[in-house]
């Protein structure tokens, strides 16, 4: 197709609506702030029994699973802590395309925003958000909100870690946190353990010195 041909039927093509483009955004946003706000009570829950849990493991003296238990909780707090950033960028970036709305009545264009930019980019680093924000980044490119970069922030975003590894010392504050008076009780009681049902003995069998080093991070997080 020769450019002149090309350049006219351009002419011609209707373009996006930027008001319609900009309510579209704010609908997807909407939706996905529904998502997050459902998958946080439900990890509200699961963390709620999986700290009775703990305390029935420490009371039980099976040390390994309340441990286990622990970490799986810390990382459902971090995940927590994660999507509660998440609804914060989704509000504050619905508040930056209102005023793109509020402009774009004025000038009849929508204008690029670093901050809109910013906030795709952090949103762009969450597996869970990341095809979402793909496409809508896509879309704002192609409306100039947002520059052509953004494509190689979509690379580098993928090789992210979703969450840093909980380390032993967090474990043992929530530990502590959780049980610490049954660890303290199991850890100065020269009472037997309580006995382990058969098919669970396996699985909750601890190391002779397994109590002891517990014993000594408890009393470091302590002091």
């Amino acid at each position: 197709m020769f450019p002149e041909r090309a350049q006219f039927l351009d002419y011609f093509r209707k373009k996006p609506d930027p008001k319609e483009q900009v309510r579209k955004w704010q609908s997807d946003i909407r939706a996905q702030q529904r998502v997050l706000e459902r998958q946080t009570r439900d990890l509200e829950r699961g963390k709620k029994v999986a700290e009775k849990q703990v305390r029935d493991a420490a009371k039980r003296g099976d040390i390994r699973s309340a441990k286990m238990l622990a970490k799986e909780i810390v990382h459902t707090r971090k995940t927590i802590s994660q999507m509660y950033t998440n609804r914060a960028h989704f509000i504050s970036m619905n508040a930056q395309l209102t005023e793109q709305l509020g402009m774009a009545k004025v000038a009849g264009t929508l204008s690029k925003s670093t901050e809109v930019m910013k906030i795709v980019n952090d949103l762009m680093r969450t597996p869970q958000l990341m095809q979402t924000m793909q496409q809508m980044s896509r879309e704002m490119m192609k409306a100039g909100v947002i520059d052509e970069m953004m494509e190689d922030m979509m690379d580098s975003a993928m090789d992210e870690p979703e969450l840093e590894q909980e380390t032993e010392e967090e474990v043992d504050k929530v530990l502590m946190e959780i049980a610490g008076e049954s660890l303290e009780q199991l850890a100065g009681s020269a009472a037997p353990r309580q006995k382990v049902q058969p098919d669970a003995a396996a699985a909750a069998k601890v190391e002779p010195d397994e109590d002891e080093a517990l014993q000594a991070r408890l009393n470091a997080v302590r002091s």
